[in-house]
């Protein structure tokens, strides 16, 4: 199996220059190029793993992402320039099996306000979702989602996608992304009391990253 990460001790990657499409195309006959969107959206793919799931498992979903992405690499649209969408779904499909894991830290979090997961949150957090995502109360908001709806909400809130990257990313319409995220947005609100930490603003509404 082709190895796409590349270490101490060992040669980068061929230069592999233009677009996300451009580097999965040229990966078709170089594996080895493939490495390249390793090395751009790998560090992306491990914190939002992490923060869903914590340290334990961050790595190991990270590394399936890849591989993943890498085995399937033929399906890609090349249409799509970036790639970033695709990842983060094959990502969040990983990370729906670990749909328990996910709710109990959740649960745990919300009864006692400390969590392993909980303490990956509260240090990474960033300007997506305020240091109330490692209390209580979201936590126990988040528990009390439908898996379907927490994904579209923190692939907005904590991955930073776009309403129409979102529904790339899940492959579902942009229509459906809207109504799953006001749905989220409005039990989370209930649940803080009209509070609302997850900053989700209408430039999401964007296409894309340019």
């Amino acid at each position: 199996m082709t190895d796409i990460r590349y270490g101490a001790g060992r040669a980068g990657p061929p230069e592999a220059p233009g677009d996300d499409a451009s580097v999965i195309a040229q990966s078709l006959e170089r594996p080895e190029i493939f490495a390249e969107l390793y090395r751009r959206y790998a560090g992306d793919i491990h914190r939002y793993a992490l923060r869903r799931l914590g340290d334990g498992a961050a790595d190991d979903i990270t590394a399936d992402t890849f591989l993943t992405a890498f085995r399937i690499r033929g399906r890609y649209d090349l249409a799509r320039a970036s790639a970033r969408p695709w990842l983060y779904g094959i990502a969040g499909n990983l990370i729906g099996k670990h749909r328990r894991t996910e709710i109990r830290a959740l649960k745990a979090l919300a009864r006692t306000g400390t969590d392993p997961v909980a303490e990956s949150w509260s240090e990474r957090a960033e300007s997506r979702v305020a240091a109330q995502a490692a209390g209580g109360p979201l936590a126990g908001a988040l528990a009390g989602l439908n898996a379907g709806d927490r994904h579209v909400l923190l692939l907005v809130a904590w991955a930073d996608l776009s309403y129409q990257e979102v529904a790339e990313a899940l492959s579902i319409p942009v229509g459906t992304v809207r109504s799953r995220l006001n749905r989220a947005r409005r039990k989370v609100r209930e649940a803080l009391g009209g509070a609302d930490p997850t900053l989700v603003h209408d430039k999401h509404e964007v296409t894309g990253h340019g």
